[in-house]
């Protein structure tokens, strides 16, 4: 008998290279734990008895079973993938399912979710297809490649004495995650890097384990001046996977609320989402006089109802009632991350922006189903999410929901969280109440001809790769 547990939001980069957004969000246990729709015995892990046991849980589960494709023939599939692929696909041709439904490994995820456990470069690849060009997003402190000279902004120009433009242009962002190796403790690379000030190097980094930190020490808290003399608080979340994500946060608000600062930059760009209960707490952090009033509604199949419930603000020791919120976001922002911005829109109408570019676009959300003898964990599309006025229809992004879009780049020449950097800026100008291009508006300038860069993920993600998008 299944027991009703964990439930996600995550938005699976997957397969489609040109897409981006993953994430999770959690909002109990899981469900499942054993062989499910399978027999059980020495042949309950051949991947025939995973397939009936993943068809059954989408049968019964699935969010849109008028959008599961019943004819999909099991035999024709070599992986469990590639079979729910089938399943799911008139979903996904609908756009409410772009590869959102996936099996991942149980430990992996688990090990993500409690430490931040990954194992890695430990930085976050964007590329830009036009050029042929690779460079880091983000680098993690704790990780080798950050030791190593690797920081946002750094461009790869060669693995193992491969040209990486050559590679682009041979395979694309596929043969440059191919080159990189497999995600194990121990693979070694050697790089050709060059810094944004233009110094190049050889080096050579080995993968490890490490623990993801959900806010960089560096940049993750800031308190920055809006142009006028007022303080504004900045916070980068990278990801709402890792538990300790509500306690950093706590910290950050902490800090915000014992110097009065009501206006609040958060820098979503590339976080595909995580945990609802962060997502929650984050919500309640900025809604200090708002505590009883719904932040979510959860709604999932008719023949499920019974699991709707509705989520309410509710009061935390650190909160602030936050007065202009402006969320930095771009095609990696998903899931977690569009469920606590289109949370507060109702709360704060013209108050709010979407500062960037339109995002990925996933008001849905998964449970995940074990059948623990195979470590399998199937995330299934089970559930949406609205806001307390009943939206939660953005399959193609925020931008068309938002009551305010400001257009902005992704300047990697500075770091998170510098007021010079092209999205902090224009935040900055949203919240002092200057004027911005809005996001699709036909625009001038450099911007308007500056790289369009997109984070790089592999057809196969690993948990912590589908979790937080352009990991490596």
């Amino acid at each position: 008998m299944m027991k009703l547990g964990r439930s996600l939001l995550s938005a699976t980069l997957a397969i489609s290279l040109a897409s981006c957004g993953g994430g999770d969000g959690s909002r109990g246990g899981t469900i499942g734990g054993g062989s499910g729709g399978g027999t059980g015995g020495a042949d309950s892990c051949s991947l025939s008895a995973r397939q009936d046991w993943a068809k059954s849980v989408l049968d019964e589960w699935y969010l849109f079973p008028e959008l599961l494709n019943a004819t999909a023939d099991k035999s024709r599939y070599g992986d469990l993938q590639s079979y729910l692929d089938a399943l799911v696909a008139p979903a996904r041709a609908q756009n409410k399912d772009r590869y959102f439904t996936y099996i991942t490994s149980i430990k992996e995820e688990n090990d993500l979710i409690a430490n931040g456990s990954n194992a890695g470069f430990g930085v976050r690849l964007s590329y830009d297809s036009a050029n042929n060009r690779v460079f880091i997003a983000e680098a993690f402190e704790n990780a080798p490649a950050f030791a190593a000279g690797f920081d946002r902004g750094t461009e790869i120009l060669q693995i193992e004495g491969q040209s990486v433009s050559s590679l682009m242009a041979s395979g694309g962002a596929q043969a440059v995650s191919n080159a990189l190796g497999p995600s194990d403790p121990g693979v070694t690379r050697s790089f050709v890097i060059e810094d944004t000030s233009g110094v190049q190097q050889n080096v050579t980094v080995t993968k490890e384990e490490y623990s993801l930190d959900p806010i960089s020490d560096r940049y993750g808290i800031q308190i920055l001046d809006d142009g006028t003399g007022g303080k504004v608080g900045y916070i980068n979340l990278r990801t709402f996977i890792v538990q300790d994500a509500a306690t950093q946060l706590r910290q950050a608000f902490n800090q915000f609320r014992n110097q009065g600062i009501t206006n609040v930059i958060l820098d979503l760009r590339y976080n595909g989402g995580g945990l609802v209960s962060v997502a929650e707490l984050l919500g309640d952090l900025m809604a200090d006089g708002l505590e009883g009033q719904i932040f979510s509604e959860t709604q999932l199949r008719p023949s499920k109802s019974s699991e709707n419930s509705t989520e309410l603000f509710e009061n935390q020791p650190q909160q602030i009632r936050a007065m202009k919120l402006a969320v930095i976001g771009r095609g990696g922002t998903a899931s977690a991350s569009e469920l606590v911005t289109n949370s507060m829109i109702p709360y704060l109408g013209d108050n709010i922006a979407l500062v960037g570019t339109d995002t990925f676009g996933k008001p849905v959300g998964q449970y995940a189903f074990d059948r623990s003898e195979c470590d399998d964990r199937l995330r299934a599309v089970t559930f949406k999410t609205v806001n307390a006025d009943g939206q939660g229809e953005y399959f193609d992004g925020l931008a068309s929901v938002m009551p305010n879009t400001c257009s902005a780049g992704d300047l990697l020449s500075y770091q998170l969280g510098d007021p010079r950097e092209s999205s902090v800026k224009v935040a900055l100008d949203f919240i002092a109440g200057r004027s911005c291009t809005a996001i699709g508006a036909k625009s001038d300038g450099a911007q308007a001809q500056a790289p369009q860069f997109r984070l790089l993920q592999p057809a196969r993600p690993t948990a912590a790769q589908f979790e937080i998008p352009g990991l490596f």
